[in-house]
């Protein structure tokens, strides 16, 4: 299995986690009597370390997809070089920062820290055409 494989398995495991983070903080916000409920009553936006966590789940989630097609496309071409590599990793890497960084409320490295996965991204699919 490539790195690029391995980094996308270990993805999989961040997001994950980061559902599982995501819905502990809200059930701890909200209750979990409102956990079992059908959900379908208006609340009101989640506060706090809540809602950091819901935004950082929401933003990993728009990214995800595109990460595994740049990872998937790399894998069936047999392209696995310097860019893909390096990119699975800002990919990783830049992600697991970001979480912690925007669960620990530090705005403007939070800003700085998203570029990371994002640049990781297009690195894996110039990679592909760079061949």
């Amino acid at each position: 299995m490539t790195v690029e494989l391995k980094l996308l398995a270990a993805s999989v495991v961040l997001g994950v986690a980061h559902i599982v983070v995501a819905s502990h903080l809200q059930s701890w916000q909200r209750g979990y009597r409102w956990t079992a409920s059908s959900r379908e009553q208006a609340v009101a936006p989640l506060t706090g370390i809540a809602g950091r966590a819901e935004r950082t789940l929401r933003n990993y989630l728009e990214t995800f997809p595109l990460f595994v097609a740049a990872i998937l496309a790399a894998a069936v071409t047999g392209t696995h070089n310097g860019l893909t590599i390096w990119g699975a990793h800002c990919y990783f890497w830049g992600r697991l920062v970001y979480a912690i960084v925007y669960l620990a409320d530090i705005a403007l490295l939070r800003s700085l820290v998203w570029n990371v996965p994002t640049i990781g991204i297009l690195m894996i699919v110039a990679g592909l055409f760079l061949v």
